[in-house]
């Protein structure tokens, strides 16, 4: 009896849905299996979790990946690159250099994709606590004057800023420097527009705003017209 009513209630309890069932899951791995296995070149970025709190990273290559990916085609020619990204574990880092390594395992792909191939296979970082400072603006002038005249005085406004970045960075910084600003003919005062930048690519101005510098020009003692 026990048979019986298991068979009733599990076995024949919705039969035709079951059987269908079945038969969309044959189907579906037939379709796959007779489709076949392309490669496929992808980049993608490289995430890090959690994110480094009060620390910056720097590294000698971009944050990402180039792989070589293989699957299914019909897989294959319907991803996205988006949903394709490396995942780096940074629970617990400290300042300092870290090495970390690339590999399928840390490459997050589709269902069916295979990550056959990572370049680079690791990835060098350095991270440093997080700073600011201020820094005198130098501008920076050039032109030619009238015979007998040069600058006298050139104030910038505001005459300092503040820079942030890698401490290590940050520390190496004296000055922010403007684009140059073209004094060409001018006597006695003159004001112009500007911005303010510094050489480090890692470093950045806090709060960027137009530079406003001033050229005074009068008699030179060197009587050349030129800046």
């Amino acid at each position: 009896m026990k048979t019986r009513k298991f068979f009733r209630e599990y076995v024949l309890n919705n039969l035709g849905l079951k059987v269908l069932a079945v038969l969309i899951s044959v189907g579906l791995w037939w379709v796959v299996s007779r489709d076949p296995t392309v490669e496929s070149i992808v980049t993608a970025p490289i995430e890090f979790l959690p994110a480094p709190e009060s620390l910056v990273m720097t590294a000698d290559t971009a944050f990402e990946i180039h792989g070589a990916v293989s699957g299914p085609e019909r897989i294959i020619r319907a991803m996205d690159q988006a949903e394709i990204n490396a995942v780096i574990d940074l629970a617990g880092v400290k300042p300092g250099e870290r090495t970390f390594d690339l590999g399928p395992k840390q490459i997050h792909v589709p269902r069916g994709v295979k990550v056959e191939r990572v370049v680079p296979s690791q990835i060098h970082i350095e991270f440093n606590p997080s700073a600011t400072r201020t820094v005198d603006v130098h501008p920076r002038v050039i032109g030619s004057f009238v015979s007998g005249y040069g600058i006298t005085d050139v104030t910038p406004d505001p005459a300092t800023i503040v820079i942030e970045g890698p401490a290590n960075r940050v520390d190496a910084i004296d000055t922010a420097i403007t684009d140059p600003v073209d004094a060409t003919g001018v006597l006695g005062k003159a004001t112009f527009t500007t911005h303010a930048y510094v050489p480090d690519p890692l470093v950045r101005i806090q709060h960027p705003a137009p530079i406003h510098v001033t050229v005074t020009t009068g008699k030179s003692s060197r009587g050349a017209g030129q800046p």
